[in-house]
């Protein structure tokens, strides 16, 4: 679907180069929810307006649905850009204007015709739950309302890509799950492929299938959602995923002076919810304390993760490891101390 091949964005103030984004690679695949994921200054806002050519890369190429965009200009670009809608944190609306005529904006641009306009506003509307404000004004709106109004004229031409920069960061935390999944039925319903960029590793965890992490305008860390959260390998996220985990306690407790034998255990899938820790336990006659435990869902894959603590004389850790591992679960032993 989308094919980012060595880009790179760099600008030039008061004859100074300034390296906004080093040369990435990148692919996202057709009908995925991808994140992007970085602190502020990462780069990630500039990767995705080079996505469309907001942002014409200084080299390197961007293929959308197997078009070339930066071997194109003028109105063959716009064109494709028609295929590629776009949501902004802070909504981008127009102030004149009603919400009606903001959903059909796009729709006059391109010349539809009154009864296609009509037509089409209204499904809109009624997709992201707006028919009863269509004749309201962006001030008389919350905002969540005004993000819908956002998402639903970035749906207008019908595009095979949705980008999201930041589309929940202006937004309170209720009002954030409202649109978030909002967006995951559209990817859903639509089969819409989504990118959407955040600061914020709770939105990823909740609808994203896979993530890149960026930092310093490089990609430093990328893959299934799962799999990153679960065993971040960079410092970066290791910084986001910890936004989740409050493991302060537990660091602390592991810390101190006595010896400890600690296993971190991570699994998804049906073993979430199978007593195969009990078990292997039991089989190996060691008792455990539970530090720290977290069982949820990322999107519709539920999954574990849990801190134990193994008590009893001369624990063979590794014998419980391994037999944990032979059982289909990814274990690490945190800290060992004699």
């Amino acid at each position: 679907m989308i094919h980012v091949k060595q880009v790179s964005k760099t600008y030039t103030r008061n004859q100074t180069s300034i390296s906004a984004l080093k040369p990435v690679d990148l692919h996202i695949r057709s009908g995925e929810i991808f994140g992007i994921i970085g602190h502020s200054g990462a780069g990630k806002s500039t990767l995705i307006r080079c996505l469309n050519c907001l942002e014409r890369p200084t080299t390197g190429t961007v293929t959308v649905n197997g078009v070339d965009l930066t071997a194109l200009h003028g109105k063959k670009l716009q064109a494709q850009r028609q295929q590629i809608g776009m949501i902004f944190q802070h909504f981008h609306l127009l102030s004149s204007a009603t919400v009606f005529d903001n959903i059909a904006f796009p729709l006059r641009l391109a010349k539809a015709d009154r009864k296609h306009i009509r037509e089409r506003v209204e499904e809109l509307a009624e997709l992201v739950g707006l028919q009863h404000v269509l004749n309201q004004y962006p001030s008389q709106l919350s905002g969540g309302q005004k993000q819908r109004v956002g998402i639903a004229r970035a749906l207008a031409m019908k595009p095979h890509v949705l980008l999201c920069d930041e589309a929940t960061s202006a937004l309170d935390p209720e009002t954030t799950r409202a649109i978030l999944q909002l967006l995951s039925r559209i990817n859903r319903e639509l089969g819409i492929t989504i990118v959407l960029i955040t600061h914020e590793m709770q939105v990823i965890r909740d609808i994203c299938d896979r993530v890149a992490v960026m930092d310093a305008g490089e990609i430093v860390e990328q893959g299934d959602v799962i799999d990153v959260f679960l065993h971040p390998a960079h410092r970066v996220t290791r910084q986001f995923v910890s936004q989740v985990q409050d493991d302060t306690h537990v660091r602390s407790y592991v810390e101190s002076d006595a010896a400890k034998t600690i296993l971190s255990i991570s699994f998804k899938g049906d073993q979430t919810y199978e007593p195969v820790l009990f078990e292997t336990v039991r089989d190996t006659g060691y008792s455990f304390s539970i530090l720290q435990g977290t069982i949820s869902k990322m999107k519709d894959l539920p999954y574990g993760q849990l801190l134990i603590e193994l008590h009893g004389e001369q624990i063979d850790h590794e014998q419980v490891a391994d037999q944990l591992r032979a059982r289909g679960l990814e274990v690490e032993v945190m800290e060992w101390r004699s």
